[in-house]
């Protein structure tokens, strides 16, 4: 039976060749495709219908996703086209655009570009739209709340300034307080400022988030600028229209005051009750919270985006302040040559009243939850500003127009002084008000600068630096006053053994040495008391810069002047032999002079107040100071100065005590005489021992003179600048009396050594005050002295061993000897005639 044939093999489906394109109109991505999946004619023919299906198969999945992230995006826009009008324009601009978008491969195939460039270019772009649309719905919403907001606020002052316009300046309204509007209005006005609060909440959160609506900001803030300037107007109306029904202010008119005889004055806001005690708490509260408002808006224009801790004065309180400074002020006018009432006056109404403002506003002040405010500081914050604005006014700027003329100068700066003398003690007295205030642990000086300017009468120069700077220009010149005639007073340049110095308590948390430390005359405790006294009169400046200032152009000039005066009294000596008991006495008093107030200067730089203006100085570079101190301390130059002064001066007498002793000595250390001869003696072949032997007669005076100079620099110099001088002499002697046996050419006989250092032992013994081994500070001589004293045999092997220059340096250590050269020993050990 014969097989049946094999099945035929389809015929094979004809490509259309003809639709192909050229080669010229492919892409390389797309000819790069083809080579990678068709190499040969039979993948052509075998692999082309399941390529054809892979790709047909991965372009629908494209085509499902592209088209269901459309769906989901056309979605999400639709559902934000109610919002705006140009949010619909937007959404209808990205629906076109995705509408045509190309998701279709190409007719020939590959399109699988197309599809990254839609995720790497369309998508970002769909991003930043929706984004935009966000950000314009968030405008608007916030436009729109703002809106609502604002116009609420606007309708309800205008109605409270309806009433307000009606019913403020009537007769009822001025002889009650129990018109039946009062009550009502006065709660539209607290919420027209919780409005404005709630406005402000908004802006800072545009101010942080939002920068870029600058223009609603000013917009926003413009009209609620307008509504302040109706609101408050009428809050300080009713408060005061109050404050007159009270009976405040007090009466200041009594015989008593105008005689300086100050008495006590009753508070009457103590005495309030019922509906007035009602009604001022509300405008209390009132003026707090615009105040509160006041200073948010003022932060973030300035932003200044944290909150401020502390809060010293208060609009509720000035406005009980300002009735007074007008009655007050009449008084001030008639005491215009006696300031110390005005003083008086000011203080006594401030302590009188103190309490019970603390009494009755503070629990007001916590109620109104304004942070770290005390009722007690604004108050007297208060007073002091009332004091100062008259002092600028009346006084201050008189006596800088007169203080041009020179003619009255004088009289000026004696005017100028005795009130700065009362300013002075008054902030001092008005911050012990306040001690109950600040933390006890501070000290008094601190505790001030923690305050707000508005404590001190001193804040007038901090607003008027002309006045400062004349200011610093009096105190110096008076300062230079005082000291030029102690400058000139040969009693005061006199050293006390004991001169302790009794400190007053205004200025003993600057004192850590005393002046009998130092040994430094009366002249160096007068210049440091006169320029503390200038620095604790700046103390309560409250600006630090302008303290800064006033401490260089004053304390720190003056000290600058003392030691120009100190240089003079050095450069007016003479240290020849006949004088020079003198001159060391009166530049050691200088040097002293120098050491204490350099002692004094390092330690107020150690203080943290001077430690604080440094920093500021740098951060601010004031008047240029920072290329001059560098990172020294405050009074840095001014010590760098005294220690060069000191240095020079120290080394002026070392110098002419070693000329002094040459001068004495020089046929002692030239001739040797006294070291050649051999004694002629019945004893010759006995050694003289070195206790038989007197001291040179060439000598003995250049040893007794440096004794009595050594002497009088310790009872005249302190004890730290005299260790430097001792030992620089003795270094120096040491050095001049070796070099000068090296280049004599002396011949020492065994007497002459004996004699060499017998003489030697007395000049040790001049420093045996000092020390208690001083032949330690003549290294040399005594070395000299040690190889003087070799036998022959060990001086020989030392000068073999010196000459085979091998481990020389090892063997002159052995013997002690390791301050002389090997030509030094050598010449040395040949200068000596014989020894057995």
């Amino acid at each position: 039976m014969d097989s049946p044939p094999p099945p035929t093999p389809p015929p094979l489906q004809q490509l259309p060749f003809q639709v192909l394109p050229r080669r010229s109109e492919l892409s390389s991505q797309n000819i790069q495709f083809l080579d990678q999946n068709l190499v040969t004619h039979q993948d052509l023919l075998v692999r082309a219908p399941l390529l054809l299906s892979d790709l047909t198969k991965e372009r629908s999945n494209f085509d499902a996703r592209l088209l269901n992230l459309r769906r989901k995006l056309t979605e999400l826009a639709v559902s934000w086209i109610s919002r705006s009008f140009s949010a619909k324009s937007s959404l209808s601009k990205v629906n076109f655009m995705l509408e045509n978008l190309s998701l279709q491969t190409s007719q020939y195939g590959i399109g699988s570009w197309k599809v990254g460039k839609v995720l790497v270019e369309e998508i970002p772009k769909l991003a930043k739209q929706v984004q935009r649309i966000e950000n314009i719905r968030k405008y608007i919403d916030t436009a729109l709340q703002l809106e609502a907001l604002v116009g609420d606020l606007e309708d309800g002052v205008f109605c409270v300034g309806g009433l307000h316009a009606r019913n403020l300046f009537s007769e009822k309204r001025q002889t009650s307080l129990k018109s039946m509007d009062f009550g009502p209005k006065l709660e539209r006005i607290l919420e027209a400022i919780k409005t404005m609060n709630n406005i402000e909440e908004v802006l800072v959160s545009i101010k942080k988030f939002q920068a870029q609506w600058h223009r609603l900001l000013e917009s926003v803030d413009a009209r609620v600028d307008k509504i302040l300037a109706v609101v408050r107007p009428q809050v300080l109306a009713d408060h005061w229209a109050l404050l007159a029904s009270l009976g405040w202010p007090p009466k200041l008119l009594t015989p008593k005051i105008d005689s300086g005889d100050i008495a006590g004055l009753s508070y009457p806001l103590v005495l309030m009750q019922g509906d007035k005690s009602k009604c001022y708490s509300q405008t209390f509260l009132a003026l707090c919270s615009l105040q509160h408002l006041q200073r948010r808006r003022e932060d973030r224009q300035h932003n200044i985006i944290e909150q401020r801790e502390c809060c010293i004065g208060l609009w509720a309180i000035d406005e009980l302040v300002s009735p007074i400074a007008s009655r007050m002020e009449y008084h001030f006018s008639k005491w215009a040559e006696q300031p110390e009432l005005i003083f008086a006056l000011v203080y006594k109404i401030t302590k009188d009243f103190i309490v019970g403002v603390d009494d009755v506003l503070q629990p007001l002040i916590d109620k109104a939850r304004l942070r770290s405010c005390s009722a007690k500081e604004a108050w007297v914050s208060a007073m002091v500003q009332m004091l100062s604005g008259f002092l600028a006014k009346s006084v201050f700027s008189v006596h800088a127009e007169r203080y041009q003329d020179k003619q009255v100068r004088s009289e000026v700066i004696t005017s100028w002084l005795h009130l700065i003398d009362h300013i002075v003690s008054f902030d001092k007295r008005m911050q012990s008000l306040l001690s109950s205030e600040t933390p006890f642990f501070l000290e008094e000086p601190k505790r001030f600068e923690g305050l707000s300017r508005g404590l001190s009468v001193l804040t007038i120069f901090c607003d008027r630096p002309e006045w400062l700077k004349i200011w610093a220009t009096i105190e110096l010149k008076d300062a230079w006053k005082k000291i030029k005639p102690v400058l000139k007073d040969e009693r005061a340049w006199i050293i006390d053994k004991e001169c302790d110095v009794v400190v007053g308590t205004e200025s003993k948390h600057f004192v850590l040495s005393s002046r009998g430390d130092h040994k430094a005359p009366m002249v160096a405790e007068s210049a440091v008391k006169i320029a503390l006294e200038m620095i604790e009169r700046c103390q309560t400046l409250p600006s630090l810069q302008h303290r800064i200032r006033f401490i260089r152009s004053t304390a720190a000039r003056f000290f600058w002047y003392f030691l120009n005066g100190l240089v003079l009294r050095c450069r007016n000596t003479d240290f020849s032999l006949e004088n020079v008991d003198a001159s060391l006495i009166k530049v050691c008093g200088s040097i002293n002079s120098a050491r204490y107030i350099e002692s004094k200067l390092q330690e107020w730089s150690d203080d943290v107040n001077f430690l604080e203006m440094r920093i500021a100085e740098k951060d601010f570079d004031i008047d240029g100071n920072n290329e001059v101190l560098g990172d020294s301390c405050f009074f840095g130059e001014e010590i760098k100065s005294l220690e060069e002064l000191m240095t020079n001066w120290l080394m002026e007498i070392i110098t002419a005590l070693l000329h002094h002793f040459e001068t004495l000595s020089w046929e002692y250390l030239q001739n040797g005489r006294f070291f050649v001869h051999e004694r002629e003696d019945v004893n010759l072949n006995r050694v003289p021992a070195v206790t038989d032997l007197a001291v040179s007669f060439d000598i003995v005076q250049a040893l007794d003179a440096l004794k009595s100079q050594l002497h009088l620099a310790k009872t005249s110099l302190n004890p730290k600048d005299f260790m430097d001088l001792w030992r620089s002499v003795a270094d120096a002697l040491d050095q001049f009396v070796s070099r000068s046996i090296f280049t004599s050419g002396i011949r020492f006989s065994n007497e002459g050594i004996n004699q060499f250092d017998s003489d030697m032992q007395a000049l040790f013994h001049v420093f045996q005050p000092f020390c208690s081994r001083p032949e330690a500070f003549f290294p040399s001589i005594r070395e000299i002295l040690k190889l003087l004293k070799m036998s022959k045999e060990e001086a020989k092997l030392l000068l073999v061993a010196l000459s085979k220059n091998k481990n020389g340096t090892r063997c002159l250590h052995s013997l002690g000897i390791s301050h002389l050269s090997f030509d030094q020993v050598d010449k040395v050990l040949s200068n000596r005639k014989c020894r057995s």
